[in-house]
């Protein structure tokens, strides 16, 4: 394997540096399988996963940085996109979580005890809308102001049941689960990243906060986001009010499109806020890091979550800014909203047995 040690951080000490030159065998793609349609080679290196030390923007769960090595892998240069899913539903007949009947004895598992069954009329197939407020927000840690409930949305109508998909073939699919980014997966032959594939390709060699930088005024021309004052007014310097067509914004250094911004991206390891102290304590470099053992988040305990990467078009530099590489987040595994979305990557190993 091809390995890539990207520090610029005058700060770091050489113990660290050696740390990141695990000894193991070096693992590259056979000379004679090229990428797949629409993906593309990460060749395999070790880097500093979490928040770098430059980003005042960065917050605890992102912390502290600690060494990873990654072996080589494809990835799809782009969010799966409407077209492609698809593709996949009329081929199997899929239906996605947000299409289906809502079991509410399922449901209320994952909620505090107690918690009083809503009417019938509520409990109705459906996803999470973003709406605008009216006016300024004065608490941001309140999601409620500003997400909806609403019914007969999915991903085949993502604005409601009088919207479509004309127009929008080549926009990331939203309105997605976990669950549903699995059952993709399985059809395609592919699987999702894990968070240290993730963000080792988002960085691709940068150890910097954003993949094209440090310069946080390059943001509009480099992702779609946020722009304004969230969640009242975008004035959309970016040209995009919600998803963008792929391929709207440049590429990073390995030439994967939109690893910052347009819609979250599901990884496969669970959301654990103590996870990241847990691999700096073991002082080595963790090779081929596949999480947690299980979730933890003490703002949801009743959640098992899997942590989303990239950030969406609703991360405002004045909300969560997290179209930083290192941003992360947890979400639920059978719900869905129109900001999360998913790509796939794939090893040779899987190919060759295909």
């Amino acid at each position: 394997m091809i390995l890539f040690v990207f520090m610029n951080c005058k700060n770091k000490t050489k113990s660290i540096e050696k740390k990141l030159e695990p000894n193991r065998p070096v693992i590259e793609k056979p000379l004679s399988m090229k990428p797949p349609d629409g993906m593309v080679w990460i060749p395999g290196g070790t880097f500093l996963q979490g928040a770098v030390p430059q980003d005042n923007m960065a917050m605890k769960h992102e912390k502290p940085q600690h060494p990873v090595a990654v072996d080589g892998f494809f990835m799809d240069i782009t969010e799966v996109t409407n077209a492609q899913f698809s593709k996949f539903v009329e081929q199997t007949g899929y239906l996605t979580i947000a299409e289906r009947e809502i079991d509410w004895e399922e449901m209320k598992k994952q909620l505090p005890e107690g918690t009083p069954k809503p009417h019938d009329s509520i409990l109705q197939p459906g996803s999470l809308m973003f709406k605008k407020t009216k006016e300024s927000v004065p608490n941001l840690y309140d999601f409620s102001q500003w997400w909806r409930w609403a019914i007969g949305v999915n991903w085949k109508y993502p604005n409601g049941p009088d919207s479509n998909l004309e127009g929008k073939e080549n926009h990331p699919v939203v309105h997605i689960s976990y669950q549903d980014a699995l059952a993709y997966c399985e059809w395609a032959g592919r699987r999702l990243p894990t968070e240290a594939e993730w963000e080792y390709a988002a960085r691709a060699n940068n150890n910097a906060i954003f993949f094209w930088g440090d310069e946080r005024d390059k943001i509009s021309e480099k992702a779609n986001s946020w722009e304004g004052e969230f969640p009242v007014n975008n004035t959309l310097v970016d040209g995009f009010e919600r998803t963008a067509p792929v391929k709207s914004y440049p590429p990073n250094g390995f030439g994967l499109y939109d690893m910052a911004g347009n819609v979250w991206e599901f990884t496969s390891d669970w959301y654990n806020t103590d996870y990241y102290n847990t691999l700096a304590s073991k002082k080595d470099t963790i090779i081929n890091p596949k999480g947690a053992d299980k979730a933890y988040n003490p703002n949801n305990p009743y959640l098992e979550e899997k942590i989303i990467k990239g950030g969406s078009f609703l991360c405002s530099d004045s909300y969560c800014a997290s179209y930083r590489i290192s941003s992360r987040m947890g979400t639920s595994m059978d719900s869905s909203t129109e900001h999360v979305g998913f790509r796939t990557v794939a090893t040779p190993e899987m190919l060759s047995l295909k």
